[in-house]
């Protein structure tokens, strides 16, 4: 039997289970990891997430987050994610800013004081790669921006980057956002294909105003998303490619889940995003679980956080309007 206990979080309904390592009866092996994933994540026979986050406060940075997708695997990085993992590690410290080891790279994490009602963060999202091989993607081109790929689409034109998650991007008119062809072409690139072989993020943006943009991610590993933090930071530079917005602008992001703000820099041949929204404790909870039966023993609720919980809804639902505004409907 192994038994932790967590908090139940989010970032723009992007959900996750959070885990101190060092609160832990025992270290897990990967494997370990991945099962335990599978079972808490499950919403039907499970806690129900997106993911877990596996956090360790201290080491060589002020912290390290890495983390499990609902289906066992493991991603880059995860922006929503990060916002959560780094309030955790803020609060633990008690530093006003600090650094989280992810992954790929070492990445800052700060309390956005511009927010009063919500505690809101904001996270560095970097490096930003537009070769290919990054990704990967099986291409002669030395890097995919504004494309059309035959093989997915004879009409629409993507962009390929990395931040360091993978993501291929379009933008769309409304009527393709609302239609099937957003996941026929995801569901392709995350099959077996001899384009992108570990799979990629797929995201249309639906431009709304100058200043604010709508996205939708299937996220690889997890399926369509209400938000993921990376796909929006990789979109909002999308959108500046695309003239739609520019450098050093905040930009609203909307998404099924609420919103977020980014702002995405320039400087000299150095770019990188800050992606700015909220990072909510739900509950904490306690979980027994047997590892070696894939069976969930035991849940309980410890702790709610009532008032963080409806300060978001007040988010969400001014987020809801707009979309019913644009689309005629609450979610995409």
């Amino acid at each position: 039997m192994f038994t932790c206990t967590f908090k139940k979080v989010h970032g723009s309904k992007n959900d996750f289970i959070l885990i101190d390592e060092k609160n832990m009866q025992r270290e897990l092996s990967h494997q370990e990891k991945v099962k335990l994933a599978l079972l808490l994540c499950d919403r039907k026979t499970g806690i129900g997430a997106d993911g877990i986050l596996f956090v360790t406060v201290g080491g060589r940075t002020d912290g390290t987050m890495s983390i499990y997708n609902s289906d066992g695997t493991v991603a880059s990085m995860c922006g929503n994610g990060l916002r959560v993992a780094g309030r955790y590690i803020l609060e633990q410290t008690g530093k006003e800013e600090v650094i989280v080891e992810t992954l790929k790279a070492d990445l800052y994490v700060k309390k956005y004081v511009e927010q009063a009602d919500l505690p809101f963060y904001q996270v560095e999202i970097s490096p930003i790669l537009f070769d290919p091989a990054s990704l990967p993607m099986n291409t002669e081109k030395a890097m995919i921006i504004n494309e059309k790929l035959p093989y997915l689409s004879e009409n629409l034109t993507f962009t390929a980057l990395a931040v360091p998650n993978p993501h291929l991007i379009s933008i769309v008119p409304k009527e393709i956002l609302l239609g099937g062809e957003q996941e026929r072409i995801a569901s392709f690139v995350n099959k077996e294909n001899q384009y992108f072989p570990d799979g990629v993020n797929v995201s249309f943006i639906y431009p709304i105003q100058k200043g604010e943009i709508f996205v939708h991610t299937f996220e690889r590993g997890v399926g369509f998303t209400n938000a993921c933090g990376t796909a929006m930071s990789a979109s909002s530079l999308v959108a500046i490619l695309n003239g739609l917005h520019d450098y050093e602008t905040p930009l609203i992001v909307y998404n099924n889940g609420g919103f977020v703000k980014t702002i995405v820099h320039k400087q000299d041949d150095k770019q990188w995003i800050d992606l700015i929204g909220n990072g909510t404790y739900e509950f904490d909870g306690k979980v027994t679980v047997d590892l070696s039966g894939d069976l969930m023993i035991d849940f309980t609720k410890l702790q709610a956080y009532e008032d963080e919980v409806e300060q978001y809804r007040k988010i969400e639902e001014k987020a809801k309007q707009k979309r019913m505004e644009i689309f005629g409907r609450e979610s995409i």
